[in-house]
């Protein structure tokens, strides 16, 4: 029986991309990998076809299943959540801007298996300089610690467990939003779940890297704001 089924949405950035894949295909655990490429440039998409082929993951191509265009996070995670289901084991998503260490994945299911009640347990993200940096900026004392945590997780390497999983299906996440991981973490603790931040695994975050635009929210925050609402884009 499978630990977990991993999974990563791809919307180009190719080198970051890159780095991704080929550190989970490197990784420790017992787990299968799963690529969604979510309407990709041709580059992107040559790339993951050979990428496929030398390290062996699943590769769905979501312009086979979708004419909805990118982002289809929603249809990523149905999928995901149908495959973990069928499989009874839990559910790991790992950003195309994030790049793990070899111990990562069985380092979370350790924590999965451990603590008490978990719904989603996340990775604490780092900058190239080794600092906590977006989305967990909020801790600012380096430690070793799993935090059963009040905020939010986010889905830049997490871990959902198979209990909530089969608690709450995705078929009831909202059509009108793009990003699930504050709602789905909300979720979990509503359900009576904890979630868990692991402080002490720590991942490489390239923040933004697919929706380079997002950097204006620190740059040029009202221009962020004022191409959110009226282009509606990056809805939580």
């Amino acid at each position: 029986m499978l630990d977990a089924i991993i999974i990563t949405p791809v919307k180009d950035s190719l080198e970051t991309t890159k780095q991704t894949i080929e550190a989970i295909c490197n990784a420790d655990g017992n787990f299968e990998y799963y690529v969604f490429n979510d309407f990709s440039q041709t580059e992107t998409k040559n790339y993951l076809i050979e990428a496929q082929k030398q390290f062996n993951f699943q590769l769905v191509h979501l312009e086979d299943i979708t004419n909805t265009p990118s982002p289809n996070y929603k249809l990523v995670l149905q999928n995901a959540q149908k495959i973990a289901n069928n499989k009874k084991c839990a559910l790991g998503i790992i950003e195309s801007d994030v790049v793990i260490k070899k111990d990562t994945i069985t380092n979370l299911i350790t924590i999965l298996s451990t603590q008490k009640n978990p719904g989603v347990v996340g990775a604490i993200t780092v900058d190239n300089a080794n600092n906590y940096n977006f989305p967990y900026n909020f801790e600012k004392i380096k430690s070793n610690e799993v935090v059963n945590t009040i905020h939010s997780l986010s889905f830049c390497c997490t871990l959902l467990s198979p209990d909530f999983l089969l608690q709450f299906s995705f078929n009831e996440l909202a059509d009108n939003k793009d990003w699930f991981d504050v709602f789905i973490s909300r979720q979990s603790k509503k359900l009576g779940f904890n979630n868990y931040l692991a402080k002490g695994i720590e991942v490489l975050h390239q923040p933004h890297s697919s929706r380079p635009w997002k950097n204006l929210k620190y740059k040029n925050p009202v221009l962020y704001y004022m191409k959110k609402v009226f282009l509606k884009r990056d809805r939580i």
